[in-house]
């Protein structure tokens, strides 16, 4: 047989070519190789934020109180239904990295979707966030302390607000999906009534946390000390939400914490690590919420 002609062969490269960037693109789709939500990112499938609910929205109050444990101020705010919250349950909720109390409301419409799901007939509770700064949720060598501010100041403030503070949600998304697993585990289920953890940006080591975020933990022994999948035993599954979208580069260390759970609510979708995919799970962690606070 004569040998393979120049176009032959040149085509042939080139559909070899196609051939493996399809391939290769399918593996990325399917996470066995790095770069999918960078991917979805490229196609629009990212940071399409869905409208916020159009009904009444839930009342918000901000305000800003001195923290011993944090060394600092710290601002807070507190979102009630229209009808008032005295005597309702709380659901902590905590921010990401490089967010605020504030921006917590702002960014997910967290009044838009308590009114909302108010208006469905969920049982009422209230949504408390708060400063957490750059601690990632866990005492830091130099004193700030995120976890005793939440024990010993916030929620003593709140019962003294009227608000029922003796048994808690907590929630919370990337950092604060990891700080609200890590508060639950340290609470303890007495405690905790019900955790949801939306994206928890959870590392699988050190050198992980380390690479990704150099501010997450001062040294290997305060990973070891605050290693949130190493406490997740003291979390009862039947009353914790964990989800995570598919795109999401923490997508695998998630399903490694449901699968360790034993599969609570929640579970993976489609999505990425934004305000977008965090929103369109709010309703059904709200039910969520308004099922285990008000058992």
């Amino acid at each position: 047989m004569r040998g393979v002609s120049r176009r032959t062969a040149l085509f042939g490269g080139v559909g070899a070519l196609v051939t493996a960037g399809a391939g290769t693109m399918g593996l990325v789709e399917a996470n066995a190789l790095p770069g999918k939500m960078a991917l979805d990112r490229s196609l629009g499938r990212c940071e399409i934020t869905p409208r916020a609910p159009k009904g009444a929205p839930a009342t918000v109050e901000e305000r800003t109180f001195r923290s011993r444990y944090r060394r600092t101020d710290v601002g807070m705010a507190v979102i009630t239904p229209a009808s008032g919250g005295r005597g309702l349950p709380v659901a902590v909720a905590l921010h990401g990295w490089g967010d605020s109390a504030h921006g917590l409301v702002h960014n997910l419409a967290l009044d838009r979707y308590l009114g909302d799901a108010m208006a469905r007939g969920v049982p009422p509770f209230a949504i408390v966030t708060v400063d957490g700064g750059p601690t990632y949720w866990h005492p830091r060598a130099d004193g700030d302390d995120p976890l005793r501010m939440i024990s010993e100041e916030l929620l003593p403030g709140l019962a003294r607000r009227g608000l029922r503070a003796d048994r808690i949600g907590v929630m919370g998304v990337s950092m604060g999906g990891y700080g609200a697993l890590l508060l639950a585990e340290t609470l303890g289920i007495g405690r905790v009534a019900a955790t949801a953890a939306s994206s928890p940006a959870v590392f699988g080591s050190f050198a992980a946390a380390r690479r990704t975020n150099s501010h997450s933990f001062d040294d290997r022994s305060d990973f070891a000390r605050h290693d949130a999948v190493g406490g997740l035993a003291r979390l009862d599954p039947r009353t914790t939400w964990v989800d995570c979208g598919r795109s999401d580069p923490f997508s695998g260390v998630t399903r490694r914490i449901r699968e360790r759970l034993g599969h609570p609510s929640g579970g993976m979708f489609e999505g990425c690590h934004d305000a977008s995919y965090w929103r369109s799970r709010l309703p059904g962690q709200l039910e969520f919420f308004g099922h285990h606070l008000t058992a």
